[in-house]
């Protein structure tokens, strides 16, 4: 064999050889959280579900376990790639970016910042992934959206707020109304929701955000007492379960008892409180239908499959996008149908909520 014909099959040999290990995909193989392997190209079935903390408690208790069920019941051959942004908004951005360098073909996302997260949608779909925004309504051209109606959410809060006033709800009555973070587009819903079930019917003496903080939400509490004198306070608004538990807190610390505190996630700590009477209402938003509805959604998505019967309403973003959405209908929460919703829905059952430090109370709500 003369030279030029070793160059030839010695260049032949070494293509195939890397045709073949790039076939075998050992380089770009990337790992689920559930340890299968994926790879970026092909028949890869991926879908990456991106949560923004780990302090409220659904998410990671529920959210996460219902949607990753759902996807493998509608795609057995599917792999769910998940992140959580742990309350850090440049840190869900480098997992958008993970989730494109994976390969994955739909993102899911419960955006920390709906505005900071914008540029890092548009470079997803950019690469030819959709988006579909979970719970809260993400900046940039996504594909779809699900969640709760967040307005009537807030109305809900609102009414039962009333409710609970009684005949104390007058328009002299002084209300501390503690909101989400403004920047979860969800938060100033919540908050538009409320103050059409509040304006003209109490005077709201004292409005901050708590950004979904227990313990901001504590802190400005604090000083609403001061402001006004914790005599003068006839209820609190409080946007979720999460930042209740700081309130209820401060408000025991300030001899304040027996007035309305609202929440909402029906938050096992905010169950038994209700139970225990240190908070008055809660929002039940139920996790597995939104989870199985995202995850419809996602497959419906990566197979090319319509969307329209699904995602019936369309919702302006906070970017102008006009986006398909799915809103279902949140369910307010007192002492009085505990029973007949997280426990009949199998969220938590009787023995969960009453626990030794509330079976007393939980026998008084029959729920013993």
């Amino acid at each position: 064999m003369n030279a030029m014909m070793r160059r030839v099959v010695i260049g032949t040999t070494a293509v195939s050889m890397a045709l073949a290990v790039a076939a075998c995909g050992k380089a770009g193989d990337n790992k689920s959280s559930s340890g299968e392997k994926t790879t970026s190209g092909g028949g890869n079935k991926t879908i990456g579900l991106l949560l923004p903390d780990s302090v409220t408690a659904r998410y990671e208790k529920f959210d996460k376990p219902f949607f990753e069920q759902k996807v493998k019941e509608l795609c057995s051959d599917c792999t769910v790639e998940y992140a959580n942004a742990a309350g850090d908004a440049a840190k869900q951005a480098q997992q958008v970016s993970s989730m494109i360098t994976k390969g994955v073909k739909v993102i899911v996302i419960s955006a920390q910042d709906s505005a900071a997260i914008k540029s890092s949608i548009q470079t997803a779909v950019n690469k030819g992934i959709k988006v579909v925004a979970y719970d809260r309504l993400a900046q940039g051209p996504v594909s779809a959206y699900v969640s709760f109606d967040n307005v009537k959410v807030g109305q809900l809060q609102g009414e039962a707020l009333l409710t609970a006033l009684g005949p104390k709800a007058t328009p002299k009555s002084k209300i501390v109304m503690i909101n989400g973070d403004d920047a979860d587009p969800n938060a100033g819903q919540f908050k538009a929701g409320a103050h059409k079930a509040l304006d003209g019917k109490v005077d709201i003496a004292y409005e901050q955000s708590g950004l979904w903080k227990d313990t901001v939400a504590a802190q400005k509490v604090s000083a609403a007492i001061t402001q006004l004198g914790a005599k003068n306070i006839a209820g609190v608004y409080s946007a979720n379960d999460g930042m209740a538990g700081g309130i209820a807190n401060t408000l025991k610390g300030a001899g304040i008892s027996g007035i309305p505190l609202t929440g909402q996630d029906a938050e096992l700590a905010g169950i038994q409180r209700i139970v225990a009477g240190t908070q008055s209402s809660t929002v039940y938003k139920a996790f597995k239908p939104e989870a199985d509805a995202a995850a419809q959604l996602a497959v419906n998505l990566l197979d090319g499959k319509s969307i329209d019967s699904l995602a019936t309403t369309t919702l302006t973003s906070g970017s102008g996008d006009k986006v398909p959405s799915q809103l279902l209908v949140p369910v307010s929460v007192t002492k009085a149908n505990i029973k007949d919703t997280v426990v009949k829905d199998g969220l938590y059952t009787v023995a969960e909520i009453c626990t030794p430090e509330f079976a007393a109370a939980c026998k008084s709500a029959g729920l013993s």
